[in-house]
C-alpha cells in the first residue's frame, strides 16, 4: 500500500509547522492541528494491482507544532497517528491493513512523526526533515510543504494552513507483504490546519 504523506494527520502537524515558518513574526508561536472542527487529513494512496488507485486515510491523530518566524531554525513539530483508526471505505480490507501483514496494529497501534530540521526557499515551499515511526521501525523522512495560508479566523482565533506530501516505501517500515511490483510505494498527502494557542 502506498501512503502518501500527508499521513492522515501525522503529517499533516509537520506540514504546518513548515509553512508557519515562512511568515515574520516577533516570537515563537505554538500551533495545535484543529483536530476538533476536523481541518486536517491525513491521507494515502497505492496502486492495486497497477490497474487503480486504492485510497484512504487516517481518522485519528494529534500534534502540534512551534514556529518561529525570525528564526525557521527553532520550529518544530510532532504528530501522532493512531494506526487502528485507518479507513480504505471497506471493513474487510481495513481489518487486513491493520493485521501483523501490514501495520501490526495490535504491536505497533501508534506512528509518530517528529521533525529534526526545516527548509525554506522564498517561494513558500520548503522540506520538513525528520523521524517516521512506522510498525516499529523509524526512518528519516522528508515531507515537501506548501504554505496555502495564515491568518485570523472568524472565532477571534489565529490560524495557518499547509499541504505536505511524500512518498514511503512499503519495504523500509517490514512491510513486506506481496502486493505486486506495482504497490511497492504510498503516496501520503497531509491537509493541515493548526490554531495558534
Amino acid at each position: 500500500m502506498t501512503f502518501r504523506f500527508i499521513f492522515g494527520r501525522a503529517i499533516c502537524a509537520a506540514v504546518l509547522l513548515a509553512a508557519a515558518t515562512f511568515a515574520s513574526a516577533e516570537a515563537a508561536e505554538t500551533y495545535v492541528i484543529d483536530i476538533k472542527g476536523q481541518h486536517a487529513w491525513v491521507e494515502f494512496r497505492i496502486k492495486h494491482l497497477g490497474y487503480s488507485w486504492m485510497y484512504g486515510r487516517f481518522n485519528d491523530f494529534s500534534g502540534g507544532f512551534v514556529v518561529d518566524r525570525d528564526n525557521p531554525a527553532n520550529a518544530s513539530v510532532e504528530v501522532e497517528i493512531d494506526t487502528a483508526s485507518i479507513d480504505t471505505n471497506h471493513a474487510e480490507r481495513d481489518k487486513h491493513l491493520r493485521s501483523e501483514d501490514f501495520l501490526n496494529v495490535d504491536k505497533h497501534p501508534k506512528a509518530r512523526f517528529v521533525s529534526t530540521a526545516v527548509e525554506i526557499s522564498g517561494d513558500g515551499t520548503g522540506v520538513i526533515k525528520g523521524d517516521l515511526t512506522l510498525n516499529g521501525v523509524t526512518r528519516p523522512i522528508g515531507i515537501a510543504v506548501e504554505e496555502i495560508g495564515h491568518g485570523k479566523d472568524p472565532w477571534g482565533g489565529y490560524r495557518a494552513g499547509f499541504l505536505g506530501t511524500t512518498t514511503l516505501k512499503l519495504a523500509d517500515f517490514d512491510i513486506d507483504y506481496d502486493l505486486g511490483p506495482a504497490s511497492t510505494m504510498v503516496e501520503l498527502t497531509l491537509s493541515i490546519e493548526g490554531v495558534r494557542q
